[in-house]
């Protein structure tokens, strides 16, 4: 599997409406241009319009156990018909049970859709891996939006997480938290990951084409 970069835009200000939809479009760019797999998670409002821009769209969450008279949830089959090829799921900041984990990646996965597990640690990954995801991503949820590289401050967490889950069924990992340059991707791919996760780093970079260049390029 070539390595990937996933971008988690969040609900900042600056990912909402014409600006995510830019920040989709400039994704959509680097990836041509560099022959990179970018995975973008839009504000759930823009996910219909991100995927007539770009085709590796993901939702930031998805409800497992919803259909019919379900007001506020978003399912995976509607995200199927907004154009999304996968989900996050248990993200830090939308966290759910190990019951509920499985139940959305076996739903996701008999949509025809890719599921991303976000998990805080490696037990958590180890365990989280028998859902068997298309992918795992290993956050610290103290390192997430600080600037500070899990790959840097904590590579025993991606070393160990990668060998870890290795020993399940080999899910590819990719890790986030504080991923910031090009440096903190090298990093985590010579560590064993797949790929990196991040979210602030790019929503809120002076210029986020060129950050974004500088990390694929990381990648090759």
């Amino acid at each position: 599997m070539r390595p990937l970069i996933a971008l988690n835009l969040k609900v900042y200000p600056e990912s909402l409406g014409r600006k995510g939809l830019e920040l989709v479009r400039i994704a959509h760019d680097v990836g041509k241009e560099t022959g990179v797999r970018i995975i973008v998670a839009p504000q759930a409002v823009d996910l219909a319009a991100s995927s007539k821009i770009h085709k590796d769209i993901f939702a930031q969450h998805v409800d497992w156990n919803a259909e019919g008279a379900f007001t506020g949830t978003t399912t995976p089959e509607a995200i199927k018909a907004a154009g999304c090829l996968g989900s996050l799921v248990n993200h830090s900041e939308r966290r759910i049970g190990d019951e509920a984990i499985g139940k959305a990646v076996a739903r996701l996965r008999g949509n025809g859709l890719e599921s991303m597990i976000c998990t805080k640690d490696t037990p958590e990954s180890a365990r989280l891996a028998v859902f068997e995801p298309t992918f795992i991503a290993v956050e610290p949820p103290e390192l997430i939006g600080s600037g500070i590289s899990v790959s840097t401050a904590k590579p025993e967490v991606v070393s160990g997480t990668v060998q870890a889950v290795a020993k399940v069924n080999g899910t590819p990992v990719l890790c986030g938290a504080g991923v910031s340059n090009g440096g903190d991707v090298r990093k985590a791919i010579e560590l064993g990951a797949a790929g990196v996760l991040l979210a602030s780093a790019y929503v809120k970079a002076k210029d986020p084409k060129n950050l974004l260049a500088e990390m694929a390029e990381a990648l090759l």
